[in-house]
């Protein structure tokens, strides 16, 4: 069975979320960035994406006014959080400082 999103950034474990929308240009340069920083951290994080569009409740409560924002959650705690393209050594760096 799949957790629940609050499962998820409830646990232990870093969770990336990635919150963006299908007619957003910059969300779709991040699909190659996610994929190489999931290449990098590999099991120690979680990386999810999250459609504004058709998760506006949670999307507003973390007030995301702009895609893509990127969300770092450990232990139901925001512990990062960037809105834009991010490079992946970044988000990477960031994972790791929460491992």
């Amino acid at each position: 069975m799949a957790q629940s999103f609050h499962e998820l950034i409830n646990g232990e474990k870093p969770v990336v979320v990635d919150f963006s929308a299908e007619w957003c240009g910059p969300c779709k340069m991040m699909a190659p960035v996610l994929k190489e920083a999931k290449d990098m951290v590999g099991e120690t994080a979680t990386i999810i994406k999250i459609d504004v569009d058709r998760n506006p409740a949670v999307a507003g409560s973390y007030n995301i006014n702009s895609v893509p924002t990127l969300i770092i959650f450990k232990g139901g705690q925001i512990k990062w959080r960037k809105s834009g393209v991010v490079p992946a050594k970044l988000l990477v760096s960031e994972i790791n400082k929460l491992v």
